[in-house]
């Protein structure tokens, strides 16, 4: 017989990222999910045949199944706590506060919590402060956290964000190692000539290379980039796809395929497809993407990097291996209860 599963819930879930590195372990059964993007639900349905639209500050905690992991990649947001101790209470109004009570409610065995980098400073340090105060005094979770690298985990993309591993017992964690990488972003290319949709105009073109300029007479190295090693970070608004351009000189079709304001340049400088983030992000080619590019650019950059999940993934389940080998709570797969919507949750 094979080892049992761990069960999980997916809060903030996005597309999916952090539940699918830890399903990939084949030791993980999700039993709920909940997010409140209409688009993003119906990306996660569509890959795993569950409609996770749920308000997280509606739900009931008490009616939540009983699981082993809370995964959450919760927004970054400030608290009140000026002259105030900084604890659990003094976090109620924002969506750190869900988490923490369905924490405080359930006591799962594990969570990993995973933020923006900027959290670690956000508020001058006030905010991540109060946070650990409150997974660590008031919940009583033994916590760690730490930056890591999406490039250091066999991602050619620069993405750091902030990890927090907590576990109800005392378990000495660590981080897992980094990978090597051996991949380009030139490897994350579609394999096949693109639309010419993606393809500049001449007059854009020229006017980010004007943009860039006038900064860098400046001193400052703000700007467009065409990359071909490593991808800058991958992000929603602003210069997110720009700072991301690529150079690929396979088109033939030079005909516009939207709206664009003059002739498709001829330097053959591009923005990256929706797939191609998906797997500047890890996911696999079989991860459906049915909704607009516009709706998927938002999507892949708010997402996680499933790589670097995964791997944190399997270091928290050997430690739970080590304290819960005999436990009840862990499940084997067919008794796990999957019908979430018969618990009760009305929301």
């Amino acid at each position: 017989m094979g080892k049992s599963l761990y069960t999980s819930i997916d809060l903030f879930s996005g597309v999916g990222g952090i539940r699918l590195g830890f399903e990939q372990t084949k030791r993980i059964k999700n039993i709920f999910s909940a997010e409140i993007d209409k688009y993003s639900c119906q990306t996660y349905e569509e890959n795993f045949c569950e409609n996770p639209l749920y308000d997280v500050t509606q739900i009931n905690e008490k009616a939540l199944p009983d699981f082993d992991i809370l995964l959450a990649g919760f927004p970054c947001q400030a608290f009140s706590i000026a002259g105030k101790k900084g604890g659990f209470e003094d976090t109620r109004g924002t969506l750190f506060f869900d988490v923490a009570r369905i924490i405080r409610e359930k006591k799962p065995k594990a969570f990993l919590l995973e933020n923006v980098k900027g959290l670690i400073h956000h508020d001058k340090g006030k905010t991540f402060n109060t946070i650990m105060n409150v997974l660590e005094k008031d919940l009583g979770y033994t916590v760690y956290s730490q930056l890591l690298n999406a490039k250091d985990y066999g991602i050619p993309q620069k993405r750091e964000r902030i990890y927090i591993v907590g576990f109800q017992k005392e378990i000495d964690f660590n981080f897992p190692s980094p990978i090597k990488l051996n991949k380009t972003v030139m490897d994350m290319l579609e394999k096949h000539e693109v639309s010419s949709k993606y393809y500049l105009s001449k007059r854009y073109l020229t006017t980010l290379k004007n943009h860039k300029n006038r900064h860098a007479e400046k001193g400052n190295g703000f700007g467009y980039e065409v990359v071909d090693q490593l991808a800058n970070t991958l992000v929603v608004g602003g210069m997110g796809r720009e700072r991301n351009l690529i150079y690929d000189d396979r088109l033939t079709d030079f005909t516009p395929k939207t709206n664009i304001k003059g002739e498709i340049n001829k330097e053959f400088i591009r923005k990256m497809t929706p797939r191609e983030w998906a797997r500047l992000q890890g996911f696999p080619d079989s991860f459906k993407i049915p909704v607009s590019d516009t709706q998927a650019y938002k999507q892949f950059g708010n997402s996680v990097c499933v790589p670097v999940i995964h791997e944190i993934a399997k270091s928290i389940i050997d430690k739970l291996d080590g304290q819960y080998t005999k436990d009840i709570y862990l499940y084997n797969y067919e008794n796990i209860q999957t019908s979430y919507e018969t618990k009760g949750l009305n929301l």
